[in-house]
């Protein structure tokens, strides 16, 4: 790092449910800039695909990027108006499945094994369909913070895929019912999906089913209890085996046919969408290679810093493409979680320091995210300071 005036890229992803990632770049560079307002500071908001990448690309991109509002359903079928991203001229969409069906569209009292059961994907089938409206020739999803465990049945049947149980009868919405799932009939599925290209952004490898598949992993934090895991867990199983049936593809054990409750599964068996990590996606498109170019300090951020953090989330690939770059890294968080001491050891980051400055709750901490940051971005700051005087 070089003395004087220095180059310093604030690049974090989103403090979920406290700030996405644009308010936590500005809450940084606010902090950075009171100790010294000389620095050459460049903002670059990051996500890995999932929630608040929409509100991320917009501020990197600026009038290169059109929002579209939708009406559409939540996850609970009740009505919503849910936003993409036009992009390139034009020529392609960036949708955010969260958007329509994440989890911050249901209450935290409606998180439930009931609603999890019947939770849909519909709602973004209905933003990819408007980008092909649009006339796009290139769409990608962001996975991540959803809500369903369904397999992408919503977004399938709002793209023309008819799903029958044995009576040729249409199932209903939500996962549970894919228990009865005798038939999957891709007859009438929208042909302009075979003249897109499709890349799903996510950084799951989970598979479709099993132990480390998409119920068992993430249904707790979508409201399933032990029943309700064993049961969709069972119903994603038939619905693999009716996709394969249909579509001729194995995708229940493909790497990622887990995410966002197994959504990558059904689009991986009814379109030609490829699977890339969230994060290169998103640098990708903003940049952010080019961003670091001569950057002297690089300042990451992730609401919790734990053995997670390794595994294709946005502060590791920030960190790894800083490297390249031969900048130095810091890597802001709200908590240390279980594993976080491998983070010392994995040659990415300088610093990981938690933003905590006094004994607080989590509730509390959550809502004092802003000053925290600012706080700690301003005393590490100072600490650089220090250290060229030294």
């Amino acid at each position: 790092m070089s003395a004087g005036v220095l180059r310093v890229v604030l690049a974090p992803d989103s403090f979920g449910g406290a700030l996405d990632s644009v308010a936590v770049t500005e809450a940084m560079a606010t902090g950075w800039l009171r100790a010294r307002p000389d620095d050459d500071v460049v903002r670059a908001p990051m996500s890995d695909g999932g929630e608040g990448t929409l509100a991320a690309l917009e501020a990197a991109l600026g009038a290169h990027a059109e929002r579209r509002s939708v009406p559409t359903s939540d996850p609970l079928g009740r009505p919503v108006i849910a936003d993409w991203l036009l992009l390139d001229g034009g020529r392609a969409a960036f949708i955010e499945m969260a958007t329509a069906s994440g989890l911050a569209r249901l209450l935290p009292a409606e998180r439930t094994a009931a609603s999890v059961r019947v939770a849909s994907t519909r709602g973004t089938g209905d933003l990819i369909r408007s980008a092909l409206d649009a006339g796009v020739e290139r769409i990608m999803l962001g996975l991540g913070g959803s809500a369903t465990n369904d397999g992408g049945a919503g977004l399938l049947t709002a793209l023309g895929v008819r799903l029958e149980d044995a009576d040729a009868a249409e199932l209903p919405p939500g996962g549970a019912a894919l228990a009865r799932l005798a038939r999957a009939d891709a007859t009438h599925v929208d042909p302009r999906l075979a003249l897109v290209e499709m890349v799903i952004a996510s950084d799951v490898t989970n598979p479709l089913c099993g132990p480390v598949g998409a119920t068992a992993t993430y249904g707790p934090q979508k409201g399933a209890d032990a029943d309700a895991i064993a049961e969709l867990d069972a119903a994603l199983e038939v619905f693999g085996r009716a996709v394969e049936a249909a579509s001729g593809r194995a995708v229940a054990d493909a790497p990622g046919a887990g995410a966002a409750g197994g959504t990558a599964a059904g689009l991986l068996g009814f379109t030609n969408a490829r699977l890339q990590p969230g994060v290169d996606v998103v640098a990708g498109m903003i940049g952010l290679a080019e961003m670091l170019v001569g950057a002297d300090l690089v300042i990451t951020g992730e609401a919790r810093a734990d053995e997670q953090t390794l595994a294709g989330k946005a502060a590791m690939g920030v960190a790894t493409l800083a490297r390249h770059a031969g900048a130095s890294v810091v890597l802001l968080c709200g908590a240390l979680g279980h594993g976080a001491a491998v983070l010392d050891g994995s040659g990415l980051f300088d610093v990981v320091q938690p933003i905590i400055d006094r004994p607080q709750t989590l509730e509390e901490a959550m809502a004092d995210t802003e000053r925290l940051l600012a706080n700690a971005a301003e005393r590490l700051a100072r600490s650089v300071s220090i250290g060229e005087r030294t």
